[in-house]
């Protein structure tokens, strides 16, 4: 079943959280809006306090739920993100919701389809994603994992030799990534449970704790998620001038947005 069916209720909402990234936000709008439109999809943005140009633009669009956030005390990047999506989970009157970073551009609307497909299979799937953020292809996939792997327990030698050594890092990513990211929230509101339930990045104790009391998380590979949309790793980062202007991850951020603005560019 085709989940952009506009002649019945959507099954699913899309939340993202603005702050100060007007030009990815734009480019990962301005994909979903048709096919959001068409279908009557919920779209709600978060606007994360930007008060800048974002802002503006967001309150322009008329097709889009949008929620102004005033955070009244500082808070670390993680955690207010977690809070703002912890808002529009409060609105979210649908079974599933996607977690969309402004950073990830979908030009294929079947990913939220071909994802979709796993929860409605099995009732006990509370979450469908991604642990890499791109897809780097077999040979840098392995390459990680290995030069991870050995560092780990390179650590843990040095520690059971009583020697200094940084505590070891786990070498398998294990937490889903909310950069596109399915989530049951009838079951995630059913248990009383949101995205921000500790200091860690928003959705990690959730993960965990669905997993406690008997639920099941699908893990999709980079290949296969990344055959519907591309992500700037870290770009949100990079739009807000995070990193040096030869960085790699600001060479990309700048990349990817000027070949998704070419396309997106008009012709005489």
């Amino acid at each position: 079943m085709c989940t952009f069916n506009a002649e019945s209720k959507p099954l699913f909402s899309i939340v993202l959280v603005n702050y100060k990234t007007l030009d990815l936000t734009k480019v990962c709008l301005d994909l979903l809006s048709a096919h959001a439109q068409k279908a009557g999809i919920a779209v709600w943005v978060v606007d994360n306090g930007s008060a800048d140009a974002s802002t503006e633009y967001l309150r322009s669009l008329d097709w889009i739920n949008l929620i102004e956030r005033k955070s009244l005390t500082p808070e670390p990047g993680h955690i207010a993100h977690g809070n703002a999506l912890d808002m529009a989970l409060e609105k979210v009157d649908t079974d599933y919701v996607f977690l969309l970073h402004t950073d990830t551009f979908v030009f294929d609307p079947q990913v939220f389809t071909m994802m979709l497909e796993h929860c409605r299979q099995n009732p006990t799937v509370a979450a469908v994603g991604c642990t890499e953020q791109l897809n780097r292809g077999v040979p840098r996939t392995l390459w990680r994992f290995t030069s991870r792997l050995a560092k780990h327990h390179f650590r843990r030698l040095k520690l059971s030799l009583g020697l200094r050594s940084r505590d070891p890092k786990p070498y398998r990513e294990t937490h889903l990534k909310s950069f596109c990211t399915l989530w049951n929230s009838k079951i995630i509101k059913q248990h009383g449970l949101h995205f921000q339930l500790d200091e860690r990045v928003p959705g990690y104790a959730l993960q965990d704790g669905l997993i406690d009391i008997g639920y099941k998380v699908v893990f999709l590979s980079p290949r296969k998620i990344f055959k519907y949309l591309d992500h700037i790793q870290a770009g949100t980062v990079a739009a807000g001038g995070g990193y040096g202007q030869h960085h790699r991850r600001t060479k990309m951020y700048e990349n990817i947005l000027k070949r998704f603005n070419t396309l997106n560019t008009p012709t005489a």
